[in-house]
This record gives C-alpha cells, sequence and structure tokens, in this order.
C-alpha cells in the first residue's frame, strides 16, 4: 500500500497547504480522486446495465444446453461477440480502482506512517465541526452516515445485480462500515461517508444514460425490424 499511499499523502498534503484545513482537505482529496476514476466506474455500470439485459437470452441458453457444456460456452460467447461485450471488460475498471481506493483508505487510516511532516503531524489532530480531533473516532454522527451512504450505494449496485449475490451485502456491509467506522480516525469514516455520497450521485445520473442507451437500441432495432418486414 505504500506504494500508492506516499503519493496519495503527498497530494493530501498539497490541497491542506492550500485550503489550511484537515477535514476540507480530505474532502476535496476523495472528490478529486473519484472525479479522477469516473470514466472507469462509468464503464463498469454501462458493463452491468448491459449484462442485466443480457439475462433473458444467457438464462435461454443456459437451459437449452445444460447438458452440453462445450455448446453452452460456444453459444455464450456466440452471443457476447454479437452483443459487443467481452466477459473481462467489467472486472478491468475494477482491478484498476481497487489499489487507488486501498491507498487512500491505508493513508487516511495511519496518516503519519506516509506523510511525516511536521505541518501534517499537527494537522491531523485538528477539530473540525463537532469533532475535536479527526485522528480519533467519532462515537455516532459519522459512523451512521459511513453506514446509510454504504447501503444506499449497495442498494443502487443492486439494481443491476444479475446473480443475486448482492442481496444479502446489502444489509451486511453496511452494519459492518457502521461498526468499523465507530474504531477507525474519523477522518478514515469522513472519507467515506463523503465518497459513498459523491458516488450514489455518479451512479444515478449513469444509470439514467444507461437507460437513455437501452431505450435508444431498442428502437433502433424496432425499426430495423419494421424495415425488414416491409421490404
Amino acid at each position: 500500500m505504500k506504494l500508492l499511499a506516499t503519493p496519495i499523502g503527498y497530494l493530501l498534503s498539497l490541497i491542506y497547504n492550500v485550503v489550511d484545513n484537515y477535514g476540507f482537505s480530505i474532502i476535496i482529496l476523495t472528490l478529486l480522486i473519484r472525479l479522477i476514476m469516473l470514466p472507469l466506474y462509468g464503464k463498469q455500470i454501462k458493463y452491468s446495465a448491459r449484462m442485466a439485459e443480457l439475462q433473458p437470452k444467457l438464462q435461454e441458453i443456459q437451459s437449452r444446453y445444460a447438458h452440453d457444456k462445450e455448446t453452452l460456452n460456444q453459444k455464450t460467447m456466440e452471443l457476447y461477440q454479437k452483443e459487443g461485450i467481452s466477459p473481462t471488460s467489467g472486472c478491468l475498471p475494477l482491478l484498476i480502482q481497487m489499489p487507488i481506493i486501498f491507498g487512500l483508505y491505508a493513508l487516511l487510516r495511519d496518516p503519519l506512517s506516509y506523510i511525516n511532516t511536521a505541518k501534517m503531524i499537527v494537522a491531523v489532530h485538528e477539530s473540525f465541526f463537532w469533532i475535536p480531533d479527526l485522528s480519533q473516532p467519532d462515537a455516532w454522527i459519522l459512523p451512521i452516515l459511513a453506514g446509510i451512504t454504504t447501503y444506499f450505494t449497495q442498494a443502487q449496485s443492486s439494481s443491476n445485480d444479475t446473480t443475486g449475490m448482492m442481496s444479502g451485502m446489502k444489509y451486511f456491509f453496511p452494519v459492518m462500515i457502521f461498526a468499523l467506522a465507530k474504531s477507525f480516525p474519523a477522518g478514515l469514516a469522513l472519507y467515506w461517508a463523503i465518497g459513498n455520497g459523491f458516488q450514489m450521485i455518479q451512479t444515478f445520473f449513469l444509470n439514467k444514460k444507461s437507460k437513455e442507451m437501452k431505450f435508444k437500441r431498442e428502437a433502433e432495432e424496432e425499426v430495423k425490424k419494421n424495415m425488414k418486414k416491409n421490404k
């Protein structure tokens, strides 16, 4: 984690030198990283939406060739090729995002291990609104916000879930985050709550755009079918 946490820590120091407030520096850093990762997250959302659209066709293939795995795999790959989807394309954005998220997480959990300057040693202990020391856990407000925002981000993700695996996590993960946020530094809980809030906005607009693209594709397919019938 040091490989990624150190440069992110340097960026946090630069932001702090400008705004001179550790809490707002965390918020700005979180939003900045979320914006940088927006194209990757957008691809992940679009992939999930397309896979959800393909589920009826995939289920039909699975039921038809359930006892013939070779043909099942062949027909599945043919469907992916026809629809212009790569089965691995949804994994790449996630693989790129995760190290950055873990690096930021490691930094804010123990900031002085990565940005050990005299100014930042004082900064991490600053107060922020009702929080007397951002290096210490917040008792209730930030953990509750972290848990609630985690629930809503999980709920948004489960709308595109095609396997049903997210349904149980939608309730378990927010409770786990709430419990962890009560023991972690308030700066880390602040990052989690702000990051989730921004992700909720991102997902709302990306899902809206995906639905518009789906409607456009369906309309184009309907036009093509009508043209074929008229011929």
